[in-house]
């Protein structure tokens, strides 16, 4: 493991920093406010082959790995555009189906993911499972050559501009631990709906309910085994959490350039306000905080594309807790600097408070990593 990425890494880096400034946060917050997509971000960004830097070249992608696919999301986040979709459908999604699909999946939907001309939902939390996702309730039984599925999930992103959602469930006869059973379930589909949940954090991205009613799917419809274990489930939720990571580096990044950038211009005892240790030093350790959790992300995603599942996940998990710490408070020390005007508009370092505060509870909480840190990291018995 290099700690300079390559040529190629730098260069696509460039690349798509040079098409996020293009729209950048007054696009992306307009967007939000309007209750609208960023449809135009989304699909440049396919068309140029960087939502698919991560799908194997032969369905039509850039044969990359997770880390090209994460350096796109920070640079984007870092832009002011952090398109949470891009860890759920490219990430997650193509992932899995890359893995344990079949020839036929992967025809169908990996050439798409490359292009952008497809979007996936991943549902996986449960309304009284949480954390838990042994408690899983959402059920599939076998009915002739097909499978019905009933059951409910919460806190989906995106369902409404998704083609499909890849479910996580369990199969009728599971007892015990979950041994998920994962479906494609096209959101047109009879018995599918899907109810917003209100939500305080400007997004495009929405969260919602969705409600499984008897939905009959053919026997295609299963992604890998039928009870493929935890390691299928895990090749999508890795990836989620260095995703998330690579989102929280970016707006770190993003509040910290403003910071900056105001702490240099701005002057209100004859001297620019960042020559002041009182903000000059929490920028500074801002900075190298953001800066130790960006290498753990990296290593995370290094272990990864090496097939190292076991060691990918420790270090995936240490990965989103250290970012979202570094996040919050990167932000919070952006809107201190401000002063009043960190909470105006104009300066659009405000509304990124509620984003970065969401990253301390998802896609896990700080608290779940700590356990599993305890755990697995540290050998200690388990609480839970």
């Amino acid at each position: 493991m290099s700690f300079i990425e390559s040529e190629e890494r730098r260069a696509l880096r460039a690349a798509v920093a040079e098409l996020g400034a293009k729209y950048g946060p007054d696009y992306y917050v307009r967007k939000a406010k309007a209750g609208e997509k960023t449809d135009e971000l989304w699909a440049e960004a396919g068309r140029l082959g960087y939502l698919g830097v991560n799908v194997p070249e032969e369905y039509g992608g850039g044969g990359g790995g997770i880390g090209d696919l994460a350096a796109v999301c920070e640079e984007l986040s870092a832009a002011g555009c952090p398109l949470l979709l891009m860890v759920v459908s490219p990430a997650i999604c193509a992932t899995i189906i890359a893995r344990s699909g079949t020839e036929g999946q992967k025809k169908h939907w990996l050439p798409r993911f490359a292009d952008g001309s497809v979007k996936m939902a991943f549902a996986i939390t449960e309304p009284d499972a949480g954390s838990n996702s042994h408690r899983i309730t959402t059920t599939a039984r076998r009915d002739g050559d097909g499978w019905v599925l009933s059951g409910q999930k919460t806190f989906i992103s995106g369902v409404d501009e998704a083609d499909a959602v890849l479910f996580v469930s369990r199969t009728e006869d599971q007892k015990g631990n979950l041994r998920p059973s994962l479906f494609i379930v096209p959101t047109d589909v009879p018995g599918f709906t899907f109810t917003p949940i209100e939500m305080e954090i400007i997004s495009p991205e929405k969260q919602f309910i969705c409600h499984l009613d008897d939905v009959r799917l053919p026997y295609e419809a299963l992604v890998g085994d039928e009870d493929g274990g935890l390691l299928q489930l895990f090749a999508g939720l890795n990836p989620e959490r260095i995703m998330a990571s690579a989102m929280g580096a970016g707006i770190g990044r993003l509040a910290l350039g403003k910071a900056v950038t105001y702490a240099r211009e701005r002057q209100v005892f004859k001297t620019p306000i960042g020559a002041h240790q009182g903000l000059a030093h929490p920028l500074a350790q801002a900075k190298v905080e953001l800066e130790l959790a960006r290498l753990m992300a990296q290593k995370a995603a290094w272990l990864y594309d090496e097939g190292d599942d076991m060691g990918a996940g420790e270090a995936a998990n240490m990965a989103k807790y250290a970012t979202a710490e570094a996040a919050v408070h990167c932000v919070d020390t952006a809107i201190q600097t401000h002063g009043g005007n960190g909470l105006t508009s104009e300066y659009g370092v405000g509304m990124l408070a509620g984003v970065v505060r969401l990253m301390r509870i998802a896609p896990v909480s700080r608290e779940m990593i700590l356990n599993f840190v305890a755990q697995h990291s540290l050998g200690l018995p388990k609480s839970y």
